[in-house]
């Protein structure tokens, strides 16, 4: 049985006054206690969300609005500039931050009542596929702690499946909310490109960076969507929401709906029992009434390495900001500023940023930018054109989340380019700028696999109600 209640009625509870918000606090406080040997939370926000529920049970007993998500605990990624603990982004570079202010989402979500209890594990700024490139601990998956819980929004995905809280937030740049997901055996959303504000969320790839939900069902994740979706004056990337509410799904049925399969992404390195759950799937589907075929993207074979062209590059000018001398570590013995700069830099960040922000520097030095930068980028125009032309054709296009399901802890870890890999199924919606979501779609040996479903830009409201459906048809 469910630690929890789909978010709806757990709001429905608090605003009839059944369940009181600081009850709901110290459940999530408890389990997030109890279930710490799976190392998915950095800090807890004790003292500040037992204030905020106690405001809010204050409002619920003089008869005040309360909004969507009264009394609704979640856990955050710790990239989010959130009140109540140091943001770090899982780095030792920021350790000990105090946030001047918080990130819109958190704003949003608190606006609806939500109430943050806690910071989730991840890999350090976001770069990883494992969560082991924390700074701090590895986040052991919820289905077997000698494997990863999938990266980087590993600690959200974990701490969403281990219910610790009815739902936490991720940031997606090339899968780290979906493939998590899918080895956690969660939902998790990544809305088009700018319908969530990014202000106040530590800035991996600016061109690709998403924020979204992760949830235990598709309609708890459309309501999350719902409350943080919109334009903000903080974010010029912003894009206006759909006038329809997230939340309000339609789709009932499949009947009629067009899927295209990615053939691409059934091809070599694909796990045959990921495989076999995901045609199994597809066959559910079908008998519901979807009409599914296959298609075929062809420069989806170049996405992940014009990715780790683009991205790289990106943190290379990101991070250049965390230089030692404003806020975050810096290194006191040292002899001028250039030594300065190198000591805090050298020291605060890992491996894994030192890797990216070389990668990135080199790509966009003089006489490699054209060779690489631009190349990469003239590709990924005619990826969207290509994506482009598919949802011409169909509503949502399909394929596996991941190759393989939740790999060993320290499989990957001495070989950055495996780690890459586990992308492959992923990187092509954020350059694309498209929405999609990970759906539990069965076990093999135990372990999730997930569904990725793909939707044209801003078509996110569609590509929620057919996950709706789909989820109905695979549970």
């Amino acid at each position: 049985m469910s630690t929890w209640k789909p978010i709806t009625q757990i709001v429905q509870d608090v605003q009839s006054g059944t369940v009181s918000a600081v009850s709901l606090v110290e459940k999530s406080l408890a389990e997030i206690e109890a279930k710490a040997d799976y190392r998915s939370i950095i800090a807890v926000t004790k003292e500040r969300a037992f204030e905020r529920a106690a405001q809010i049970d204050a409002q619920v007993a003089a008869g005040q609005s309360t909004g969507r998500l009264a009394g609704v605990p979640f856990i955050a990624k710790d990239n989010f500039l959130v009140f109540g603990a140091d943001t770090t982004a899982a780095s030792n570079i920021l350790k000990g931050f105090d946030a001047p202010y918080q990130s819109t989402a958190i704003e949003r979500l608190e606006a609806e009542g939500a109430i943050c209890v806690a910071k989730a594990n991840l890999d350090a700024f976001a770069h990883g596929s494992s969560t082991e490139n924390s700074d701090f601990m590895t986040t052991l998956n919820p289905h077997d702690k000698t494997r990863v819980p999938g990266g980087s929004s590993g600690g959200s995905a974990a701490a969403v499946a281990l219910e610790l809280a009815p739902f936490a937030l991720g940031t997606d740049t090339g899968g780290s909310i979906r493939q998590p997901a899918s080895f956690s055996g969660v939902v998790g959303y990544k809305p088009t490109y700018g319908l969530v504000s990014r202000s106040g969320v530590v800035a991996m790839a600016s061109s690709t960076d998403v924020i979204g939900p992760m949830t235990r069902t598709v309609e708890d994740a459309a309501l999350v969507l719902d409350c943080m979706a919109g334009k903000d004056i903080l974010d010029g990337t912003t894009i206006e929401r759909a006038a329809e509410a997230y939340s309000q799904l339609g789709q009932q049925d499949l009947t009629g709906v067009k899927i295209g399969v990615i053939k691409e992404y059934f091809g070599e390195g694909l796990d045959s029992e990921v495989k076999t759950v995901i045609d199994q799937a597809i066959e559910k589907i079908k008998h519901a009434g979807a009409t599914v075929e296959e298609v075929s993207l062809p420069s989806l074979k170049l996405a992940l390495a014009c990715y780790y062209i683009i991205v790289p590059a990106e943190i290379s000018s990101n991070l250049s900001r965390y230089d030692g001398q404003r806020y975050g570590y810096f290194t006191d013995d040292a002899d001028d500023l250039d030594h300065s700069y190198t000591q805090s830099r050298s020291i605060g960040f890992g491996d894994e940023a030192k890797r990216r922000i070389m990668i990135g520097t080199y790509v966009l030095s003089s006489g490699y930018y054209d060779a690489y930068y631009q190349k990469a980028q003239l590709v990924r125009t005619k990826l969207i054109n290509e994506f482009k032309d598919a949802f011409n054709k169909y509503d949502v296009l399909l394929g596996p989340t991941a190759p393989t399901t939740a790999f060993k802890l320290g499989e990957h870890s001495s070989d950055p380019l495996e780690m890459y890999l586990t992308d492959i199924m992923t990187v092509a919606v954020n350059l694309a700028g498209v929405p999609a979501i990970s759906l539990p779609a069965g076990l093999s040996d135990g372990l999730p696999v997930g569904v990725q479903l793909i939707a044209n830009q801003s078509n996110d409201h569609q590509l929620l109600s057919i996950a709706r459906s789909i989820e109905g048809v695979l549970v």
